[in-house]
């Protein structure tokens, strides 16, 4: 099997190299939320439980809060429908998806360069990974940035709500293309703004801002002359 967490250290290039985005994602396996260093709030036992229950607790606590703030009659959310069981055929693919998740977000403002790919490359020289984990790597790394491609995974809406989850703590969202990427994220699978605001407060993270209603210069507007 696939060994998550070790696949997310592959991508946490050196101290001294710039830090990116994906340096993010490589945090989040060593209990932190984002490429700033700010501890996880509710993530703050990721290295005890693994990235990928890490994310997927994240995800399962802001579903839960979001259906109470709903008053929804519906039955609270299944914890195994966000973690799997960890020797599961299930395990191992959501964690790839989450992981694919993380890559393409932080391909979103092309700070995924041919400097930073090679020191990622040199570092999984030096992890215990097999052959097929490096290559797996490798092509992730290597192949362009596909939403859709993202997207398709979405085989429930749990694993939806984990993607978005995965790619928000991936990234610092602190540029227009992450932001827009985000916004077309969420859009793509279908998620509830209230839900996509509710993984944002979970992550510490401050919510998304409702983009404002165009106004045409050509409105309509009466007037004593025109009433």
């Amino acid at each position: 099997m696939f060994n998550i967490d070790q696949i997310l250290k592959s991508l946490q290039t050196d101290d001294n190299t710039r830090r990116t985005a994906v340096t993010g994602a490589a945090g989040l396996a060593a209990g932190m939320l984002l490429s700033g260093g700010k501890p996880g709030k509710l993530l703050g036992n990721a290295v005890k439980v693994g990235a990928m229950a890490a994310v997927g607790g994240l995800a399962y606590k802001a579903w839960q809060n979001y259906q109470q703030g709903q008053s929804s009659s519906a039955p609270p959310p299944s914890e195994d429908a966000f973690i799997p069981a960890p020797e599961s055929a299930g395990h191992e693919e959501l964690g790839k998806t989450l992981v694919r998740a993380m890559i393409a977000a932080a391909k979103a403002d092309g700070r995924i360069d041919a400097t930073e790919k090679d020191a990622i490359f040199d570092r999984l020289k030096t992890m215990p990974l097999s052959a097929e984990e490096k290559a797996w790597v490798f092509d992730e790394l290597s192949s362009p940035l596909d939403i859709n491609a993202v997207v398709a995974r979405a085989d429930t809406p749990e694993h939806a709500a984990e993607i978005y989850a995965a790619s928000l703590v991936a990234i610092s969202a602190d540029t227009p293309a992450e932001q827009a990427y985000l916004e077309a994220l969420a859009a793509k699978l279908k998620l509830d703004p209230a839900l996509v605001a509710e993984i944002h407060r979970t992550a510490g993270e401050k919510a998304p801002q409702p983009a404002p209603v165009p106004t045409s210069p050509f409105a309509y507007t009466p007037n004593a002359n025109n009433v």
